[in-house]
Order: structure tokens, then sequence, then C-alpha cells
């Protein structure tokens, strides 16, 4: 990666699942718009507040991208890491405009608005005769 990007931002609406094809065939990619927020004290009342901020639409591709659409929905708090490119577009008048993408390599949940979260039970492969085989026990939380 050339310009590595790394941010948390809010997602705009709910990610798009489209299928693209390529010269290697089809392939998935999600998009979502993002607006990645910038931070500070305020200077009277001493509490962080937003300051400023920018607005990428955000790309993945491949299952991260069948993931990220069925499990975000808009307002979702998220880390995206990935390069920042530029593609040239047309805008509404037909003029060339430089657009800045980002090309995530991959999207991570922040826990900060998430209410719950449910597992599933892993799949495994053919296992060891005498491997211990996980129960649903051993997924349900412990109390320390």
């Amino acid at each position: 990666m050339q310009n590595l990007f790394i941010g948390k931002g809010n997602l705009a609406q709910s990610p798009e699942l489209r299928v693209i094809a390529g010269s290697r065939g089809d392939f998935e990619v999600a998009t979502m718009r993002v607006m990645f927020g910038r931070y500070g004290q305020n200077k009277d009342t001493g509490e962080v507040e937003q300051v400023g901020g920018f607005w990428r639409e955000v790309e993945i591709y491949g299952q991260k991208a069948r993931d990220v659409a069925r499990l975000l929905r808009r307002g979702s708090r998220v880390l995206v890491l990935g390069e920042e490119r530029d593609f040239m577009a047309k805008d509404g008048a037909g003029n060339e405009v430089q657009v800045v993408k980002i090309v995530a390599e991959d999207i991570a949940l922040q826990l900060s608005r998430v209410k719950s979260i449910e597992f599933e039970v892993p799949t495994r492969r053919a296992a060891a005769p005498n491997a211990h085989q996980p129960s649903e026990q051993d997924y349900q939380d412990q109390p320390a």
C-alpha cells in the first residue's frame, strides 16, 4: 500500500453490495460513504467535540464485501484500514473532477454503539480422534 489510510468514522448509509464483471470473472464490491470526524477539546467548556472532518467513499472487495454488507448499518462506527486512491469522474455538468476513494483492506466494527453480539458456532474440519469437540457451553460467558 502506497498511501496507507487508517481512520475511524460513521457510515452515512448501509453499505451497498454490487457484482462487477472483471477481466478474471465477476467479483463483489461493497461501497459506503463514511464521515471521518476530527475531534478536539472545547477551550471554554473543556469537553471533547467535533471540530471538523471529511467524507470519503470506501470500497471493499470479496468475502469481506459480503460480510460488511450483511453486518453493518447506517450509523455504524467503523475503523477503516486501506489505501487512498485518486480517480477521475464526471460531475453532474459533465466536467471531469478528481475523486479520492479509500480501497479498504479491512473494515472493523467499533463496539461503542453495539448492544449485543451473537457468535456462530465455528465449523471445524475433521478433528483428530481424541480432540476436544467444543459444545455450546464452551461459547457462553463464564462468571469471573
